[in-house]
C-alpha cells in the first residue's frame, strides 16, 4: 500500500510543477509561500510543503490553487475528511474546476459516497476535459458507482476483528499466512511507516488454548539488516518464498528468494534465479499448498496490463520452470496484485483495479476449471468496499478469512491484521483437509525422508507432492473435498506405501493423522496395495485402480532383481470353494494388467488365499472390508 502511495505523488507532480502560472491570489506573501511549497514538493518533501500551503491560505482565504493542493496531498495521505474539506472550498471557490471535481470522485467512491461521486465526476465529464486518460479514469469512476450502488448488501452478517494487541504491536504489519492446521501464523512487519523502515518476517503459534504466542524473528538465516517483505508458505510450513527489494544479490527492482525448513532450521534464502526472477518488480507470492506451483506479481514485459499475475511451477528435477501469464482470464489491462490460492489449489484470490466493482482495488476470486479459470467474481461488501482491498487468506476449511487493514486513523499503528468468519453461504465451494503424520522405518522406528504424492484416482492424475521431514519424518499433506485419493509413500530401497481417501464423502474430521511405516525391501516383505477396486463381486479391475497398478510397474521396473507374488484375499463370508475362486480370478486380473502395462512375467506369479489370512476382524464390517485386499510380497 505503501509503494501504490509514493508511486501516486510521484505520477501527479508534474501535475503541479507549473513554475509561473498565473494564481488567483493577488496576495504577494501568498503567491510566494505557494512558490516556495512548490520547491519541497518537486523534492518529495510533502510535509513541508503542507505546512507552507496551509500559511499561504491564512493569507489569502480565497487562495483557490492553495487549496486545490492541499486537497489532493491530503487525499493521496488517506485523510479523507480533511481532503474533502478542501476540495469543496475549491470548489466554492470555482465550480467548475475540473481538477477538483476529478479528485472528488474518485474521493467520494474510497469513502463509500456513491452517489456523490457520480455526481462530481459528470461534472468533471460535462467540462469536456481533452486529457483522455483521466476521462477513461472518470468512467470507470462513475460504472464503478453505479455497481457499488447496485450491489451494496447490509445483510451479510461479517464481523472482521483486530487480532490480539501483541500481534499487531508493530508500526505496521501485513500480508497474513497461515498453514494448514492454523497453528502457525506467519506475517511482515514494519518498525516504521515509511519505505525505509526495516521489514522482517515474524511468526506466532497457537498454543492449547487457542491463542497466539508472542511473535517471534522467523530465523535468524532469513531475517537480515536488509528487508524481507511479503512472503507465502507451504502447507506444511516447510517452504517458505519472500521478497526482497534491496541488499541481497537479484536480477531486479524486488525478487523473489526461497528457504527450507529442516527439523527446526530453515536454510539460508536461495534467490529463485533468473527463470523466475526479472529486471522488473516481482513480488508478492503465493505458494500452492504442497509448494511446488508459484504466484506471483511482476510488471515485466510480455503481461496484459501493468502489474499482473504470473505462474510458475517445480519440475520433477526440482527447478522452477519459466513463469506463464494466465492472460485475460485473470489479468487486465490494469493491475493485479497480492494473488492467494487456496489450499484446495483451486479457487483463486487476487485484488484487481481493473474489473468492475466497489472502486480502487477489490478482492476477486477465480475457479480453476480444468487448465483454465472461469469469470473472476467479485466476493462483494462488505469485504470489498470504496478502500482499496488487498492480501485476503483464507484458511483451508472455508471458515476464516485473514486480511491487513490499512489503519487511516491512528498515526502509530497504520497496518493491522484482521481475522472474520465467513458466513457458511459466503464460504468456497472445495474446502480441504488435511492428513499428517510421521514416515518411519518399520525395523527400526527411525523416521525416513520420503516422497509423498496425491493422486486423484479418477483421473490417475497427480494432485500434489511433498517430501517427509528428513530429520523428524513429519509430512502434511492437504487433500480438497469432492474426489477419490491415493497417498503415495515412496522412498528407494523401500516398498511403497499406500493409502485410500474417498472426499467425495463427508469426513468427521478435517484432520486426519496417519505414521506411515515403510519396510525395506527384504525377501517377505509384503505391501497391501489399498486402491485396488474391484465390481462388487467380481473380479473385473475398476478404472480408478489404474494409478495404483501403474504404481507396482514402475516399483519393479526401477527394482528389476526382484521378484513378487500377487495375493488375492476375501472377508470370510460366502462359501470357502467360492472365496478361492474370486481370490484367484481377482489375483490372475492384476497379474495380466501389470505385464500389459509393461512389467516383466519373470518378476511375477499370482495366488488366491480365499478368506485363509485375515489381517482384521471377520466379524465386523470394518474388518471385513479391510480382509478384501490385494497385497504382493517379495518372494
Amino acid at each position: 500500500m505503501k509503494q501504490a502511495f509514493v508511486f501516486f505523488l510521484l505520477a501527479i507532480v508534474p501535475l503541479f510543477c507549473f513554475s509561473q502560472q498565473k494564481l488567483s491570489t493577488k496576495s504577494k506573501k501568498a503567491t510566494e509561500l505557494y512558490y516556495e511549497a512548490d520547491n519541497y514538493w518537486v523534492r518529495g518533501q510533502y510535509t513541508a510543503a503542507y505546512e507552507i500551503l496551509q500559511t499561504a491560505v491564512d493569507k489569502d482565504k480565497n487562495f483557490l490553487e492553495a487549496y486545490f493542493r492541499l486537497g489532493v496531498i491530503d487525499k493521496s495521505r488517506g485523510n479523507t475528511s480533511e481532503a474533502e474539506k478542501y476540495l469543496q472550498k475549491t470548489l466554492e471557490l470555482k465550480p467548475d474546476h475540473a481538477g477538483a471535481n476529478f479528485e472528488l470522485g474518485e474521493l467520494y467512491i474510497q469513502i463509500g459516497k456513491y452517489q456523490k461521486s457520480i455526481e462530481a465526476t459528470k461534472r468533471y465529464l460535462a467540462l469536456n476535459p481533452r486529457n483522455t486518460e483521466r476521462k477513461s479514469q472518470a468512467n470507470r469512476f462513475i460504472t464503478n458507482a453505479e455497481y457499488a450502488l447496485e450491489n451494496l448488501d447490509s445483510t451479510r452478517k461479517i464481523f472482521p476483528e483486530p487480532l490480539p494487541k501483541h500481534i499487531n504491536q508493530y508500526a505496521m504489519q501485513y500480508f497474513p499466512v497461515i498453514t494448514a492446521d492454523q497453528k502457525t501464523l506467519l506475517y511482515t512487519r514494519r518498525l516504521g511507516t515509511t519505505m525505509n523502515h526495516d521489514e522482517d518476517l515474524v511468526v506466532a503459534k497457537k498454543g492449547e488454548g487457542g491463542n497466539w504466542s508472542e511473535p517471534q524473528s522467523i530465523s535468524d538465516n532469513i531475517n537480515s539488516s536488509f528487508n524481507e517483505g511479503t512472503c507465502t508458505i507451504s502447507a506444511d510450513g516447510r517452504t517458505l518464498i519472500f521478497t526482497s527489494c534491496y541488499g541481497r544479490n537479484g536480477y531486479g527492482s524486488c525478487d523473489l528468494y526461497m528457504s527450507k525448513k529442516t527439523g527446526d532450521e530453515w536454510s539460508r534464502p536461495e534467490n529463485l534465479g533468473p527463470k523466475v526472477n526479472s529486471s522488473a518488480w516481482d513480488s508478492q507470492p503465493s505458494l500452492s499448498a504442497d509448494g511446488r506451483t508459484l504466484y506471483f506479481v511482476s510488471n515485466r514485459p510480455g503481461g496484459v496490463g501493468a502489474r499482473d499475475i504470473w505462474i510458475t511451477s517445480l519440475d520433477d528435477s526440482e527447478v522452477w520452470g519459466k513463469p506463464t501469464n494466465p492472460g485475460g482470464e485473470i489479468n487486465t489491462k490494469f493491475d493485479e496484485v497480492s494473488p492467494f490460492i487456496h489450499p484446495n489449489s483451486k479457487t483463486l484470490f487476487f485484488s484487481s483495479n481493473g474489473r468492475k466493482g466497489f472502486g480502487g482495488f477489490d478482492i476477486y476470486l477465480a475457479e480453476k476449471v480444468g487448465d483454465n479459470w472461469g469469470e473472476p467474481e467479485n466476493i462483494g461488501y462488505p469485504i470489498n468496499t470504496g478502500e482499496d482491498q488487498v492480501s485476503l487468506f483464507v484458511t483451508a476449511d472455508g471458515k476464516k478469512g485473514y486480511y491487513s487493514h490499512e489503519n487511516l486513523d491512528d498515526p502509530k499503528v497504520k497496518g493491522e491484521i484482521y481475522q472474520f468468519e465467513i458466513p457458511e453461504d459466503l464460504q468456497i465451494d472445495t474446502k480441504a483437509r488435511y492428513v499428517e503424520g510421521i514416515v518411519y522405518d518399520i525395523e527400526t522406528n527411525d523416521p525416513l525422508d520420503a516422497k509423498v504424492e496425491l493422486y486423484d484416482v479418477k483421473k490417475d492424475q497427480r494432485i500434489s507432492m511433498v517430501y517427509s521431514d528428513s530429520i523428524n519424518g513429519s509430512y502434511l499433506m492437504v487433500l480438497p473435498e469432492g474426489e477419490q485419493y491415493a497417498l503415495y509413500v515412496n522412498k528407494p530401497g523401500y516398498l511403497f506405501n499406500s493409502k485410500s481417501f474417498d472426499l467425495s464423502q463427508e469426513l468427521e474430521s478435517e484432520q486426519v493423522e496417519i505414521k506411515i511405516p515403510l519396510q525395506k525391501i527384504t525377501l517377505g516383505g509384503k505391501a497391501v496395495l489399498e486402491n485396488i477396486f474391484f465390481e462388487f463381486d467380481s473380479y473385473e479391475i475398476k478404472a480408478e485402480s489404474k494409478t495404483e497398478l501403474n504404481k507396482v510397474v514402475s516399483f519393479l521396473k526401477d527394482n528389476k532383481d526382484i521378484q513378487i507374488q500377487i495375493a488375492g484375499h476375501t472377508d470370510s463370508k460366502g462359501d470357502e470353494g467360492y472365496n478361492q475362486n474370486l481370490s484367484e480370478k481377482r489375483a490372475r486380473a492384476v497379474y495380466h494388467y501389470l505385464i500389459e502395462a509393461g512389467a516383466s512375467a519373470t518378476q511375477l506369479e499370482y495366488r488366491g488365499y480365499g478368506d485363509k489370512k485375515p489381517l482384521f476382524d471377520n466379524s465386523k464390517e470394518e474388518g471385513r472390508q479391510r480382509n478384501r485386499r490385494i497385497e504382493f510380497e517379495i518372494i
